[in-house]
């Protein structure tokens, strides 16, 4: 029965209950009819009764039926948004994370990088970086990683090869006590400086990487250890990463080293670390606060004395939401001898990327860098992309030497696997800036003191 019809048979009952009230009222009854009328009332108020039980079962029942249909229709959505968010994730994982290469607990990765420079360099036949040349497009590095992770033990495996020179870069074995202890050793990165490639996000990084005060690769131990709002860590190093495959005899590397050149110079020998940073955070300001100090022995190899070499510095980063100024100042000193090959205690042979140069024996070194770090959903060729302008100097003791400036404006740009830096640099004393000035003595006495530019686009796509 309809709730319509339920309804309709209620007030017909109801406006018979009343006609036959007014007609009792209205005429005399004999006792047999007033008794007939009470039972036909009786009866009707029964029927009365069970027409509104049936109908509060059937309104009760009608609830039960919405509320199931509202609990279907929820989980049927439910559902959906529950396959889109799989889906989401599930496309959202393909995209950010590159094919692994794994046996085991050995991941295997690498890069190729290709580049392109334009700038102050001569002119000449062929493949040239001059302006007017048009500059130059040509393989920069492939690169080969191992990532080994099982349990507690972990390592790391890196050579890279460019043209006409090979190297290692990283190899170390380590153990990882927990999440705030671990030991390498190995080929491993020096604690100097306050990250990884020092204050830089370029692809140039600042001048202290050309002194191996930055991303310097050394054989040793190193310990990390953090403990409430401090990281530590602790190093020795018994000698450099080494020389490998090249044209040069002693500069075939990635990290700048004090190199023995001509056979009766310097080696690096016994190098000690300590670095602290402490972090804090002050009105919506995180700070990394650190002090890195680092001592090392200069072995002869000629008729020179032993010499050593020591570096102090003081670092700053700070972070307000996606903005990050990096800075840092530090002093360093070479003691070697006159009588070394180079014939004067005032320079320092150095190398890496298979060349050698010199370098000022003493000297400071101010660095800052400003980044922002900005995400890019809404364009679906970019993930994120890095904007930072940088400066570095090496002001030198010796007052005959000129100091050596660099100044970079650039971009990272990040999607999936590709990762590209764009930089405009201008240098007054930086090898791989221009070529025009006299190659070797840009980082020692700067003889020429000539600003030059370069533009470089480094594409790179890692696997």
């Amino acid at each position: 029965m309809s709730r319509h019809a339920k309804h309709a048979l209620f007030g017909m009952l109801l406006t018979l209950i009343s006609l036959i009230t007014l007609t009792v009222e209205a005429q005399p009854a004999t006792g047999s009819e007033i008794s007939r009328l009470q039972s036909r009332i009786e009866q009707l108020e029964a029927e009365l009764r069970q027409t509104r039980q049936a109908l509060e079962q059937t309104r009760q029942q009608q609830s039960v039926t919405e509320n199931k249909l509202a609990e279907a229709e929820k989980a049927i959505a439910d559902s959906r948004e529950d396959r889109k968010a799989r889906l989401a994730e599930a496309e959202q994982a393909v995209e950010q994370e590159p094919a692994e290469i794994r046996f085991g607990p050995l991941r295997v990765g690498g890069a190729m990088r290709a580049n392109y420079a334009i700038g102050d360099y001569p002119e000449m036949d062929g493949a040239s970086r001059a302006f007017e040349d048009g500059g130059n497009f040509n393989l920069d590095t492939f690169r080969l990683n191992l990532d080994y992770a099982d349990g507690p033990y972990i390592g790391k495996l890196e050579y890279r090869w460019y043209n006409g020179y090979h190297f290692l870069h990283t190899g170390w074995l380590g153990y990882q006590f927990n999440d705030k202890q671990q030991l390498q050793l190995g080929v491993n990165r020096v604690p100097f400086g306050p990250k990884a490639y020092g204050v830089s996000q370029s692809w140039f990084f600042d001048q202290h990487y050309y002194l191996g005060l930055s991303d310097d690769m050394d054989l040793g131990a190193k310990y990390h250890h953090e403990t409430g709002n401090w990281k530590w860590d602790f190093a020795y190093y018994i000698a450099d990463e080494g020389d490998y495959t090249g044209s040069s005899e002693d500069s075939a590397r990635f990290s700048y080293d004090v190199v023995n050149e001509s056979g009766n110079g310097y080696e690096e020998r016994h190098q000690f670390n300590l670095r602290g940073i402490y972090r804090f955070s002050l009105n919506n300001v995180v700070t990394d606060l650190g002090a890195s100090l680092q001592y090392g022995e200069l072995k002869s190899r000629g008729v020179q004395n032993d010499g050593d070499r020591y570096a102090a510095s003081l670092h700053m980063v700070n972070k307000w939401g996606q903005l990050t100024l990096a800075s840092q100042i530090t002093y360093y000193r070479f003691d070697v001898d006159s009588r070394q090959p180079l014939g004067t205690d005032k320079l320092v042979q150095m190398g890496a990327y298979d060349f050698p140069s010199t370098a000022a024996a003493e000297a400071w070194v101010p660095a800052v860098s400003l980044s922002y770090y900005l995400e890019t959903n809404q364009i679906a060729w970019l993930d994120y992309i890095i904007p930072y302008i940088e400066y570095s100097s090496v002001v030198k003791v010796e007052d005959s030497f000129n100091d050596s400036e660099l100044a970079t404006i650039g971009a990272a740009w990040a999607k999936d696997n590709w990762y590209i830096y764009t930089d405009l640099s201008a240098s007054n004393g930086n090898e791989f800036i221009g070529g025009d000035t006299t190659f070797g003595d840009r980082m020692g006495a700067n003889q020429d003191d000539d600003w030059q530019t370069r533009f470089n686009i480094n594409f790179g796509y890692y696997f």
